[in-house]
């Protein structure tokens, strides 16, 4: 007969932490949140570490280039979207590595043919507000001039003057050679007061900028995640079907990490990529795997290979897998055994797998829960579709802002690769909604937000990092009455009153 666990599974929402002692110096300022990304040996260092327990989703509607970058500023990492042509997602990892060598390759290029509504246009498209002027709109082509937002005045000029009216021509631009290095760059952007150095080769060839905010964003944001040539760190999602293509597209792009993008990990398909991977590239390149529920999931693909697990099935919010398939497991309840698993596997092997927790996150103090359970660190979608930086559209509905978010099992995704069970090559059924979240504005202010109330949590538990809160939390279950003891009751609120 079929087996069934004595238990009930159960989510974020039906445990609390007991505090614990608080120590003079555990304060959130002395905490770190540092976590390890990738599998490493007893004794070893991880390959990749994150600054901060945070990871942006494998969505259509959450990670692009744009997040990616702003995760990173704030120690965290994108996992770019796969749902969609391998040319398209190589580009994207591209643009993140390129964003952060110090030497950007422009965004955005016109010709001096162009007209001012090409300038906004392009300015309202990306929000970058260099307009490099080249002899034929691209990124490296001659350099003619720079549009920058001291050049026009929107209210003084017709939207059809020619771009070589009003753009600062070569010969009033300070310029460096090819062979400049980020140092003396910054000391010429300094020495000449400018907001952008452009560098350009022996024929006057545009290659780079160097901006000089990002000498500033490096000394305002701290915890940024830099590989060894200063630039931001990025993920990119892969499937199980066109992997022995994507994935040397996306190494060569310069992406730091892979993860398959499945909706269940537990399967011959997942074995099989990483195999491959292993055979193409050994240990050097990084690629995580999952979902997974339980324990015999967790030890499979710890067993097959992976650099880290993903843990969580049908717990997002924009997933209907439970309804449609009748699988998964409340995420508390998956994430306590897997990550026992894990403990057990590093026992037994002295290699240390991390797991990520996908899913079920509602509110911020269910990410310090997740952590306590076990989790290395955090997957989330929602929590980022929210936000600025996310790709999708701002909209008003009913007078409040919005943003659209859909989940990849949904029709307008259409990501059928996710949910391949080796079949026609289509999307039989949804998994996923289209739907929208309240906007919720930039992700820097919100990230620092969520983490001083992780920082909080951890000192009231007594502890200064994840490792120590996993091994001295103690949780305990609450009943349906204790829930709503929890939250305000039994007072009447003031009109207007916010309770988040």
């Amino acid at each position: 007969m079929a087996f069934y666990y004595s238990e009930p599974s159960h989510t974020f929402s039906e445990y609390l932490l007991i505090p614990g002692y608080t120590a003079e110096d555990c304060v959130p300022a002395n905490v770190s949140l540092r976590t390890p990304l990738t599998r490493f040996r007893k004794g070893e260092e991880p390959a990749i570490s994150l600054n901060i327990p945070m990871v942006s989703a494998i969505m259509q509607s959450v990670s692009d280039d744009k997040l990616a970058i702003a995760l990173a500023k704030e120690g965290g990492l994108s996992f770019i979207y796969g749902a969609q042509s391998i040319e398209s997602e190589a580009a994207m990892v591209a643009r993140v590595k390129n964003h952060k060598a110090g030497f950007v390759v422009s965004a955005s290029n016109l010709t001096p043919d162009s007209t001012l509504a090409d300038v906004l246009a392009l300015k309202a498209k990306n929000g970058y507000s260099t307009v490099a002027i080249t002899d034929d709109g691209t990124a490296n082509g001659r350099l003619l001039g720079i549009v920058s937002s001291r050049d026009y005045r929107v209210s003084r000029m017709d939207g059809s003057q020619k771009v070589s009216t009003f753009m600062t021509p070569l010969e009033k631009l300070v310029t460096a050679p090819a062979q400049t290095t980020l140092k003396e760059a910054n000391d010429i952007i300094w020495e000449h007061k400018l907001n952008s150095l452009p560098i350009v080769d022996a024929d006057g060839r545009l290659l780079y900028f160097v901006f000089r905010k990002d000498y500033a964003s490096h000394k305002e944001n701290p915890l940024e995640l830099l590989d060894d040539q200063k630039r931001y760190l990025v993920g990119a999602g892969v499937n199980t079907r066109d992997y022995q293509e994507r994935i040397p597209a996306l190494l060569a792009a310069g992406a730091d990490v892979l993860c398959i993008d499945s909706s269940e990990g537990y399967s011959c398909w997942q074995e099989k990529t990483i195999a491959w991977v292993r055979e193409q590239y050994g240990d050097s390149v990084k690629i995580g795997a999952g979902n997974v529920v339980d324990r015999d999931g967790f030890l499979f693909l710890a067993k097959a290979g992976a650099d880290f697990v993903k843990v969580g099935i049908g717990g997002g919010s924009i997933c209907i897998t439970r309804e449609t398939k009748g699988i998964g497991r409340g995420q508390a309840t998956a994430l306590i055994e897997v990550c026992a698993a894990r403990d057990e596997y590093y026992r037994a092997t002295g290699v240390y797998v991390p797991v990520c927790s996908d899913g079920g996150i509602v509110y911020d103090y269910h990410m310090t829960l997740a952590l306590a359970m076990g989790a290395d660190f955090l997957m989330l979608g929602r929590y980022f579709a929210r936000f600025d930086e996310s790709p999708t559209a701002k909209v008003m509905v009913n007078g409040v802002y919005m943003k659209e978010y859909w989940g990849e099992g949904s029709n307008r995704a259409r990501n059928w690769q996710r949910y391949d069970l080796g079949g026609a090559g289509k999307l039989s059924f949804e998994e996923g909604v289209d739907s929208f979240v309240t906007y919720a504005g930039s992700l820097h202010d919100n990230v620092e937000i969520s983490l001083y109330k992780v920082k909080s949590t951890m000192c009231n538990c007594g502890v200064k990092t994840i490792a120590d809160l996993q091994k001295n939390a103690r949780l305990t279950l609450v009943s349906a009455t204790s829930i709503v003891e929890g939250g305000y009751h039994d007072v009447v609120l003031r009109s207007g009153s916010q309770i988040k």
